[in-house]
């Protein structure tokens, strides 16, 4: 048996754990995020969970990798706030695609938008679930984080409302004056939940 935990034997014998799931609660109880296992240089079938967790250590080489989850969680919330500097410059690209007329040039812009936008919001969601942060005790201009995402929401449905009615003025409103408010909220719910993690 090898067991090799974030580049570092393991004496996993000498602490009484004899299957991979026993490794895996043992480094959960050391509050370490699993992030990669290989078993004799393959990945598991993760679909088989039940299974690979009653898989012996015994005759096998196991190499896994894991991660502190506050600092997982910090490093998370370092790249959404990069993500969401390229979601205004995007926006703010648009806006100046749609005052000029140029409105297929201003979609491609949207389109990353809303990309980025959907990835922030599932990033700092399952964030918060990761380290059992209420995100109703996010307050952010007087108002908690569940009610920032509502009117979020609101944004998004009015922004395809105005697509899909070709309303292009009251489109370039929403992206210049509302989704420049909501980017100040977001980071202020980011900065919140990073003082929370800390």
């Amino acid at each position: 048996m090898s067991v090799t935990v974030d580049d570092q034997p393991m004496q996993a014998e000498k602490l009484g754990l004899s299957t991979v799931g026993q490794l895996l609660a043992h480094l959960q109880g050391q509050n370490r995020l699993v992030v990669h296992v290989l078993i004799d240089g393959h990945e598991p079938d993760f679909d088989r969970l039940a299974q690979v967790r009653q898989s012996p250590l015994s005759g096998h080489t196991v190499y896994i990798e894991t991660a502190e989850p506050r600092q997982m969680a910090l490093d998370v919330l370092d790249q959404v706030e990069k993500q969401l500097d390229e979601s205004d410059r995007l926006r703010r690209d648009a806006v100046e695609l749609l005052q000029t007329n140029q409105s297929v040039k201003a979609m491609e812009k949207l389109r990353g938008c809303f990309s980025i936008w959907h990835h922030a919001e599932e990033s700092v969601l399952k964030t918060a679930q990761l380290l059992r942060i209420d995100l109703g005790r996010i307050i952010v201009d007087e108002k908690p984080f569940p009610e920032i995402l509502a009117g979020f929401a609101d944004q998004l449905k009015r922004i395809r409302s105005a697509l899909e009615d070709r309303d292009f003025v009251g489109l370039t409103d929403t992206l210049a004056y509302e989704a420049t408010r909501t980017s100040e909220q977001w980071r202020g719910a980011i900065q919140s939940i990073r003082s929370t993690i800390r």
